[in-house]
């Protein structure tokens, strides 16, 4: 006798969704008990985003829904209760408790404690009738002296609280929950609530969210069949929320692309006041298969009032963005090197600065240089030992450039040693630095419409994107090549 999950969802007609979700709150204990009741025709919760289309088209409540589906508007399929069968990715889930009232649509899932086929008869379900008290009860406290928007906004903020007085673990133990609010003394209703010790003020102005998500990749590309080539993306979703109240609550979902590469080592901000298991069980070390856990990744918090970094995060992308090569020659004097450089052709082709470092710290001030460049320009920083590719903005249309050069170097002393081994030999290197703008290579991103805020007032929620991150100059694209290879 529990619920798997619960949604408030705002019908809104007219919407790209039609739709809203207003409140959703699932119950992973029960989950784990459906799966094993279940057996092989356990169907798990859908995110939001699928069970939100799901619902409504199975209520005819899409604007574009007018075509006749079998097997939902045939006559042997008149549904006279207000238990459904959703069709997300595939599989049945069964039942729904869903019903349509002030333009709010309630929705539960019921735990079955029983195999799922052949279907078991409602009656015998005693969390179908647990699931339907529980959302009358919170129609009946969502609308019982509900003026207007601002007091249903306010109500909404406080059923999270509410829930956990009575539905905790997913077992409903008392469906009024005015009885709940009398009961946990709500701020609304009593006194205000304590300032915790870690928050030193409160905000006060307009409400506002504003969300950041950086990745640095990490690369290094030796060209020799006894080393294998690494690379990485490290990333940082970094928030600043300004929201009004004593403890605002907060969960912002990030989500992949279709195949995205899985999100792992992923280590939160202490304000994060729960996670998914499997969220924090991802790790690099372990090997990725289709089973891995691919979101969306939903983090709960209580932000403190400054700027902060939610969570950092790794993954494991397919290819490197940038394919590189470097050989080098060394003749009398001279210095004859050649760079080659490929621009992957999945990565997008517009940089807010992309250059390639070359040093020669232990030779000596450059004296001379010859070279040819097949595509941007080339800066010498002669007292520095340091060759400095400016590749601009863009790529050529066939992604692929390259640069060769002879230098000739002031010699120090015929037998003075090099002070480090670096840059001298097989231990040379380039350095490739760039940065995208409003892009990721995972592909990640916050979805503005998925932000859930339990605070007075509607907030402005903006999200932004960059690989790699600010400084304009920074070294956190690697091409570490040994000498002598060449780039097929």
């Amino acid at each position: 006798m529990a619920l798997r999950a619960v949604w408030l969802i705002r019908h809104e007609p007219g919407t790209p969704l039609g739709g809203t979700v207003k409140f959703s709150r699932r119950y992973p204990t029960v989950e784990k008990r459906a799966k094993v009741f279940n057996g092989m025709n356990y169907v798990p919760v859908p995110e939001d985003g699928p069970f939100l289309k799901a619902l409504l088209f199975q209520l005819r409540l899409l604007d574009d829904d007018k075509d006749f589906v079998e097997s939902r508007d045939s006559c042997s399929n008149i549904n006279k209760t207000s238990i459904y069968g959703l069709s997300v990715g595939g599989e049945d889930l069964w039942p729904v408790i869903a019903f349509l009232r002030n333009d709010m649509i309630y929705a539960s899932v019921p735990l079955v404690e029983q195999a799922l086929s052949p279907r078991p008869p409602l009656i015998s379900i005693s969390g179908v009738s647990q699931g339907l008290e529980l959302l009358l009860g919170v129609h009946d406290f969502l609308y019982s002296s509900q003026k207007n928007d601002t007091d249903l906004h306010s109500r909404l903020s406080q059923l999270p609280d509410l829930l956990l007085q009575a539905c905790p673990l997913g077992t409903l133990l008392d469906a009024n929950l005015q009885n709940s609010l009398n009961s946990l003394n709500f701020v609304s209703v009593t006194q205000p609530q304590k300032q915790p010790a870690w928050k030193v003020g409160t905000y006060k102005g307009k409400a506002q969210i504003s969300i950041s998500i950086t990745e640095n990749v990490k690369s290094m590309q030796y060209g020799k069949q006894d080393i294998a080539d690494t690379w990485q993306v490290v990333g940082t979703v970094a928030c600043k929320c300004d929201l009004e109240g004593v403890m605002p609550n907060v969960t912002i979902s990030l989500n992949l692309p279709t195949n995205g590469s899985p999100l792992q080592d992923i280590i939160v901000h202490p304000c994060v006041t729960s996670l998914d298991s499997a969220i924090l069980t991802s790790s690099s070390i372990d090997t990725v298969d289709d089973s891995a856990f691919s979101g969306p990744y939903k983090f709960p918090f209580t932000p403190p009032l400054e700027s902060f970094n939610l969570c950092h995060y790794t993954s494991q992308v397919p290819v490197p963005p940038i394919l590189g090569s470097y050989h080098m020659k060394e003749d009398g004097a001279q210095l004859k090197i050649t760079v080659n450089l490929k621009l992957h052709e999945s990565v997008r082709n517009n940089f807010e600065i992309c250059e390639a470092h070359i040093p020669f710290y232990n030779r000596g001030p450059i004296t001379h240089l010859e070279y040819k460049v097949s595509f941007g320009q080339l800066e010498v920083f002669r007292e520095k030992s340091l060759l400095v590719w400016i590749i601009g903005q863009k790529f050529p249309k066939s992604m692929e450039i390259s640069l060769s050069g002879t230098l000739t170097f002031r010699v120090q002393g015929h037998n003075r040693q090099p002070f480090d081994h670096i840059c001298i030999g097989s231990t040379a290197y380039v350095k490739l630095n760039f940065r995208i703008a409003d892009y990721t290579l995972t592909g990640c991103y916050a979805d503005q419409h998925s932000v859930q805020v339990f605070a007075s007032g509607k907030p402005k929620i903006s999200a932004c994107l960059s690989l790699p991150s600010s400084p304009p100059v920074c070294d956190n694209v690697e091409l570490r090549c040994y000498w002598p290879f060449r780039f097929n």
